[in-house]
């Protein structure tokens, strides 16, 4: 919500500090175990919302008559609520479709469970951040550094000043992406290109959401501690926090259960499963700073929660709470639509929901995946879907996204201190029905302009990353209400 909401334990949310103000010691929250399971009423939220939407979702899996086809193959999600997962569903297929859309014999498809494993497209991005503020922890990397101290290549043609920060917060002036696997012939030739890359904006002036700025921190990550970065997102994020079914280039043994992506024939790839669906971080190996994580509902449920109780997970800390509250503070006050984080978009609600507040902090992925915590009510919903699959020309899953996490956000029962409700129709809105662009009772602020914002994964495709702003929430607007949860 775009409400602010005040806790009624001594939890303070992560990002309320102001700018740049990281001295607040006070938890991020009263707790640091392992993400458990409970029923919703025994969790303290409303287990309608959360059906509804689990039927929503589940819905969409089947061909719609006008389309001809799904909003995506399959899809499995995870609501959480205070270090509790309040709850689950899977749907669809992991592998259904055909070269041609058609459906594949049921003995050929195979379903979507919650150990399914999904290519996480651009959440790979908040790993990489992850690292590099671990980097930053030791001493070895300051956010306002230029970049070219520690990648000297990178300072040529006029971007010796470009700040790591900038880098993280998409500020840096460099372009959206480039066909590095098409236009070069080798890793370090493609490497060399991003590094070559002249801004298209001056440093500092313009929020351009780029994949090179990812691509060089993962580089950055490599340069300083002499290991490539699926080694060590392994031993210092994934490893620790005993996310087992997470990371780059997953082994042949878990094949069966990795959902398939798009059909691709420029470049010649087939069926892509089991490989990682963007074209550049295919092309390097698998292995970049923008792309290439694979993972599942679990244990992206268990890196928010590491990150909700402010960097520890279990017993295992990847990060300081100081540095958890500075990922999830805006960067970016002078981009008012562009709110931004260390890594983390803030306050997004064409995807973030309901759920959506200055302090909700997240990212989506190309091929169908999003990621949302809220530091505020301690909640966390994560969708994945294969919506690339088999082709990415099936459109956007917006609608999809924002049912998820607002699902999450009505459940919590919240009640304004004044008025009748918390959010109000436009008496021009139209009651459509259920479909994307609808806004279904389920959906509450979906129905957006059918883009995905930044979801720029794939070079040679840019339908779904279109400038599409913050509206298009189905007349539902928020009343300058304060709110308090469980009342």
């Amino acid at each position: 919500m775009t409400a602010v909401f005040v806790l009624t334990s001594t939890t303070t949310a992560a990002a309320s500090t102001p700018a740049h103000d990281t001295g607040r010691t006070d938890p991020l929250t009263p707790t640091t175990g392992a993400l458990g399971q409970a029923k919703p009423k025994d969790a303290g939220v409303d287990p309608r919302p959360i059906r509804q939407a689990q039927r929503t979702l589940a819905d969409w899996t089947a061909a719609d008559a006008v389309d001809g086809h799904p909003l995506y193959s399959g899809a499995a999600g995870l609501l959480a609520h205070d270090g509790k997962v309040v709850g689950k569903f899977t749907a669809g297929g992991a592998v259904r479709f055909d070269r041609d859309g058609n459906e594949l014999p049921a003995d050929q498809q195979v379903p979507v469970r919650e150990n399914t494993i999904f290519d996480m497209a651009s959440v790979s991005k908040l790993f990489t951040s992850i690292a590099v503020m671990q980097l930053v922890e030791r001493g070895d990397v300051e956010l306002s550094a230029p970049v070219a101290r520690y990648l000297p290549a990178f300072g040529s043609h006029g971007k010796d000043k470009i700040t790591v920060e900038q880098l993280l917060t998409h500020t840096s002036g460099l372009e959206a992406t480039m066909p590095l696997w098409k236009d070069y012939p080798d890793r370090t030739s493609r490497i060399g290109a991003v590094l070559a890359a002249e801004p298209v904006s001056e440093p500092g002036t313009e929020y351009e959401y780029s994949d090179l700025n990812l691509i060089t921190l993962g580089e950055l990550v490599g340069k300083l501690t002499g290991e490539r970065l699926d080694t060590y997102v392994q031993k210092n994020i994934t490893g620790p926090l005993g996310m087992r079914d997470t990371g780059y280039n997953p082994p042949k043994p878990k094949l069966d259960r990795i959902a398939a992506t798009e059909y691709q024939s420029e470049p010649d790839r087939g069926m892509i499963r089991g490989v990682v669906h963007d074209e550049n971080a295919w092309s390097l190996d698998g292995v970049a700073g923008h792309a290439g994580i694979f993972s599942t509902i679990h244990d992206m449920g268990v890196l928010g929660q590491a990150l909700l109780n402010g960097g520890t997970y279990d017993g295992a800390r990847i990060l300081s709470e100081r540095s958890v509250r500075d990922m999830l503070t805006n960067r970016n006050q002078e981009f008012p639509d562009d709110s931004h984080g260390l890594g983390f978009e803030l306050d997004q609600s064409w995807y973030m929901g309901e759920l959506s507040s200055p302090n909700t902090a997240g990212h989506t992925g190309f091929t169908g995946t999003s990621f949302v915590i809220d530091p505020n009510s301690q909640s966390m919903a994560i969708l994945l879907t294969n919506k690339v699959h088999p082709t990415r020309e099936w459109g956007s899953i917006n609608d999809a996204r924002t049912t998820w996490a607002t699902a999450m956000s009505r459940a919590l029962k919240a009640k304004p201190n004044a008025g009748a409700d918390s959010w109000f129709r436009h008496p021009e809105a139209d009651d459509r029905g259920n479909r994307p662009g609808g806004g279904g009772s389920a959906g509450g602020a979906a129905g957006e302009n059918n883009t995905d914002k930044n979801d720029t994964d794939n070079n040679n495709d840019n339908t779904d990353s279109g400038a599409q702003g913050k509206g298009g929430t189905n007349g539902l607007v928020p009343k300058p209400v304060l709110h308090r949860l469980g009342e």
